[in-house]
């Protein structure tokens, strides 16, 4: 299976899914579709077949507004049906509402209030130590979001447990929905921060690059005594000039002029895969 081009065939679900629902976090979605893609098709030990199995690897989308992309992923992983979600994301009773929502199969637990995935999955992460399971955890926070002191907590935490079997992402967009994430709050150098609360640090260069986020999981597997983080230096939006690096396509349905360059966009982006 070409990951690359898998992922570009789900940026087009998720416009189409934002579009049919008239909601939707688009540009975090565009940034994060890469590491969805590299953990569901290609890391994780989970499926529709073995999501009640107790060994199966645990991922959480800390960034919870991100939650089209996750449908997305999700639904070509089997886990729910594909016309069921465009037909009924976003409307009045739905369950595909706009954040992840545990009713459905797949997802571990309802996400969206910012700075609560670390932590939780913390606590997955030292179960798993405790039972002496094999599975491992997996995160995906908004670099906005470690404003939240819950976050740091959390890192506290891992580090403490020495939780081997923890990774988290930081989709490194620079980007929130008020600005740019330094003008906001910012960082300084987030990967000295991390390292001075005991976690190992994986610089991707790239996070919408799936070599690269391949290599770095990998690495992280092999990681003793700490908990890892990769930070993934993505861009908001990213797949076409109409939404890239711009924070006014945090959240924003596209027009149908604009639905038309961005599906040309991507199919440029499909052809130089290719």
């Amino acid at each position: 299976m070409n990951l690359k081009l898998l992922a570009y065939k789900l940026r087009k679900d998720t416009v189409d899914l934002i579009c049919a629902g008239k909601a939707g976090h688009i540009g975090g979605d565009m940034s994060v579709m890469e590491v969805l893609v590299e953990l569901y098709f290609h890391q994780m030990n989970i499926s529709p077949e073995n999501m009640d199995d107790p060994d199966r690897d645990l991922f959480v989308l800390s960034k919870g507004h991100s939650v089209e992309a996750y449908y997305s992923v999700l639904a070509e992983k089997g886990f729910i049906p594909k016309e069921e979600l465009h037909r009924e994301f976003s409307k009045f009773g739905s369950k595909y509402i706009g954040h992840p929502n545990n009713k459905l199969p797949g997802i571990e637990m309802n996400s969206g209030s910012l700075g609560h995935g670390l932590p939780v999955c913390v606590g997955m992460a030292k179960a798993g130590k405790m039972d002496n399971r094999d599975y491992r955890v997996y995160t995906v926070m908004g670099d906005g979001e470690l404003a939240e002191g819950s976050v740091w907590e959390g890192a506290m935490a891992a580090s403490h447990y020495k939780l081997d079997n923890l990774c988290a992402v930081v989709d490194r967009n620079r980007l929130q929905i008020s600005g740019n994430t330094e003008d906001v709050m910012h960082h300084d150098d987030l990967h000295e921060r991390f390292r001075s609360f005991g976690w190992h640090v994986i610089d991707v260069a790239d996070g919408n690059d799936i070599d690269q986020l391949e290599a770095a999981f990998n690495e992280a597997k092999t990681v003793k005594g700490k908990p890892t983080v990769l930070i993934a230096n993505t861009v908001k939006g990213k797949g076409s000039k109409v939404m890239e690096d711009k924070a006014n396509w945090h959240h924003k349905v596209p027009t149908e002029e604009e639905y038309a360059q961005i599906m040309a966009d991507f199919k440029k982006a499909e052809e130089a895969l290719q």
